[in-house]
C-alpha cells in the first residue's frame, strides 16, 4: 500500500458515511502441466459481489486489465514519437 501511494497510483480517501465497503478475497491456484508437474502459481484479488447492493455499486467497481495489443501500440507510439518511457514493478 505504501508503494502504491508513493508512486501516486491512487489516493486513499475516507469512505462516505452512506456507503458500505464491498469486500474482497484472494484466490490462489496452481497450474499443472500435462505430466502433472507444477507449471506456475497464480493469485488474484476478487470482489465479493454478493455484498453489493443491486444497481448501486455496479458502475464503481472495476478491474483494469492491460491487453498485449494495447501494450504493443503504446510501445510503438513511444518509439515513433520519441516519448520518454518509465517502468517500475510493484510488489
Amino acid at each position: 500500500m505504501k508503494a502504491l501511494q508513493k508512486n501516486k497510483i491512487w489516493d486513499l480517501v475516507p469512505l462516505p458515511k452512506e456507503k458500505k465497503i464491498v469486500g474482497c478475497k484472494s484466490v490462489f491456484s496452481i497450474n499443472h502441466k500435462a505430466d502433472r508437474f507444477i507449471e506456475r502459481y497464480k493469485a488474484r484479488l476478487v470482489a465479493k459481489g454478493y455484498t453489493q447492493t443491486y444497481d448501486i455499486y455496479y458502475q464503481e467497481t472495476f478491474s483494469p486489465v492491460a491487453k498485449l495489443n494495447i501494450v504493443r501500440v503504446l510501445l510503438s507510439l513511444v518509439a515513433n514519437l520519441d516519448w520518454l518511457l518509465h517502468q517500475f514493478d510493484l510488489k
